[in-house]
């Protein structure tokens, strides 16, 4: 279950057009996603667009790291996530690889 708190910190972030929240938000969002897919995979259909889902998943992993790599580059500790950004693009990679 995700829950939205008001006590998030405000970002000072430029925002992408049509987008409205801040990191903490969108995080609980990928969360969801994350909890939606689990749960859509232990469907029998689940075999159904999983070239389609791969590659979502595949993107999705390239903007998380993205995400880190910005966050990373704000703080005042740098590399701290380098080995993360490296381990989720080449899950990435590897998902689209396989594709076949």
């Amino acid at each position: 279950m995700v829950v939205l708190t008001s006590s998030a910190r405000k970002s000072n972030t430029r925002k992408p057009r049509g987008v409205s929240v801040n990191e903490y938000e969108a995080s609980l969002v990928i969360k969801s996603g994350a909890e939606l897919l689990s749960a859509a995979s232990s469907d029998p259909r689940s075999e159904e667009g999983y070239a389609a889902v791969k590659a979502n998943i595949s993107e999705s992993l390239n903007r998380i790291a993205e995400a880190l790599t910005n966050f990373e580059a704000g703080s005042g500790v740098r590399n701290r996530s380098t080995g993360w950004v490296q381990d989720l693009r080449r899950v990435a990679d590897d998902l689209v690889d396989r594709q076949g």
